[in-house]
């Protein structure tokens, strides 16, 4: 008889356990479906606001604009870290809607803080506005930066507006091709919105947006008023000119007043990482260069890591994807071992960006070394940081600092942080951060210290450019 009934006892267990399971199951799905359902509300909020107020919204530094459904719940669950609790998507929707009633118009406003705000109304008075008209951008060359601009670009009707590429014509059927290298990308993916062609005029059609082609071989002959652009930012990312010389050809040509290199900048030329020196840039500076994509990756860490404990020395080994300018096999290269197969081969080669750091960040002049590996993949780096500290930290320490930096601090945008043993290279194709931080790969022995950095060295940058180009063209129409 005991025996019986502790057998009807575990089977009563096992009941009880099986509807509780059953329970949580089916109250997970609701809440998801809750969540959802709040989610699909938000994107036409983000859509008014962005049409007729020009306003951006963001969720502690992340922009909310453009997400799908799933994106969105992914970046409340985000917001964890930032409050210790997961920010309920209804609650985003409310204070959308307060925002579309109460802002005045081209703000961008961040969500995040607005829910941890006692006084919403206060909090819109000290909210930064825009101007009311968008900044024309000119982008001259339409490579794998130039397209991942157009796509940032195009993916944000509040901000700077784009309106011409030039391009030295390459085919009969060039327009079709460059709305299909638009269009499709192998690392990433398709455009997302419609693309079509107008022969006749010779433009690009991308979301509604008419984006006039031009066909030059020089910058400084292109009548850009005669397509009723004004005011231009060009933004050269052919990488052709690089001096103050070659570049300024562009402000030769009617309808431009600035031009922003995607390339490292020679003296005298300010090398600009957005977050981190940006301030250098003044209204009276026609030219500026947005340094290159592994000194946008490192400066913002070194940054953070050099106001804390102070950097006596160190030496940065970026393993680098392959670019155009290898070859796909081997060939001849006029650069030492570039000319092997950058689809076979671990090539060593030579980077400027440990010497570029002290442009951004004067305080590190003379202090870096630095050398490349380019690796047979086609997209995402590694900067291997290597450092001399003034003061000894530890492992925890030094990853909560820069954790917190990227949650709360003033780089927020420029860096990222993650604690997954499993990610790789591919999980960051997309990222719009400059540099991810992978904290469980940092070493520390008290002042000595390894930090291992992703970054997406085609999409993280391209975001930094347009930052950057933003924040030029603020200060033209503030002129």
């Amino acid at each position: 008889f005991a025996r019986r009934s502790f057998r009807l006892n575990k089977l009563q267990l096992g009941s009880m356990a099986s509807l509780k399971k059953d329970a949580n199951l089916n109250n997970a799905s609701e809440i998801w479906n809750q969540n959802e359902e709040q989610a699909e509300l938000l994107i036409p909020l983000l859509g008014r606001l962005q049409r007729e107020k020009r306003i951006t919204l963001k969720m502690f530094g992340r922009p909310l604009s453009g997400l799908t459904v799933v994106e969105i719940l992914k970046l409340h669950k985000y917001t964890r870290h930032v409050l210790g609790t997961a920010l309920n998507p209804s609650t985003t929707v409310q204070l959308a809607r307060l925002v579309l009633e109460l802002s005045a118009s081209g703000h961008t406003i961040d969500i995040g803080e607005l829910s941890q705000h006692p006084n919403p109304a206060a909090f819109f008075e000290h909210q930064s506005p825009v101007s009311g008209d968008r900044q024309p951008i000119i982008l001259y060359g339409f490579g794998r930066i130039g397209r991942l601009v157009a796509r940032i670009l195009l993916a944000n009707p509040s901000g700077p507006e784009l309106k011409a590429i030039v391009v030295r014509k390459a085919a009969d059927n060039d327009l079709e091709k460059r709305a299909n290298l638009l269009r499709r990308d192998s690392v990433h993916g398709r455009f997302n919105g419609t693309i079509t062609i107008d022969l006749e005029l010779n433009q690009i059609i991308a979301n509604g947006n008419a984006i006039q082609v031009i066909y030059s071989g020089d910058p400084s002959t292109v009548d850009y008023e005669s397509f009723g652009i004004k005011n231009a930012i060009v933004i050269d990312n052919t990488g052709i000119w690089r001096d103050e010389i070659g570049l300024a050809k562009h402000l030769e040509s009617k309808g431009v007043s600035r031009v922003l290199l995607t390339a490292p900048g020679k003296a005298p030329l300010k090398n600009i990482v957005f977050g981190v020196n940006d301030s250098d840039v003044l209204p009276a500076d026609k030219i500026v260069s947005a340094a290159s994509c592994t000194t946008n990756a490192i400066t913002p860490v070194l940054k953070v890591v050099n106001d804390r404990f102070g950097v006596q020395f160190g030496h940065v080994e970026t393993v680098h994807s392959y670019t155009n300018d290898q070859n796909l096999i081997d060939n001849f290269h006029k650069g030492d071992r570039r000319g092997r197969s950058a689809a076979l081969n671990m090539v060593i080669t030579e980077t400027g960006a440990a010497t570029a750091v002290a442009k951004a960040l004067p305080a590190l002049e003379g202090k870096l070394t630095g050398s490349s590996i380019r690796v047979p993949t086609p997209n995402v780096s590694l900067a291997i940081l290597n450092l001399q500290l003034h003061n000894p930290t530890s492992v925890s320490e030094l990853n909560q600092v820069l954790r917190t930096e990227s949650i709360s601090g003033l780089l927020r945008s420029q860096l990222d942080f993650t604690d997954s043993s499993e990610v790789v290279s591919s999980d960051f194709i997309g990222n719009d951060r400059s540099a991810i931080v992978d904290s469980l790969a940092t070493i520390v022995n008290e002042t000595r210290v390894v930090l291992y950095v992703w970054y997406d060295n085609e999409s993280g940058y391209s975001h930094q450019v347009v930052r950057l180009a933003r924040q030029m063209g603020e200060q033209l129409h503030a002129c």
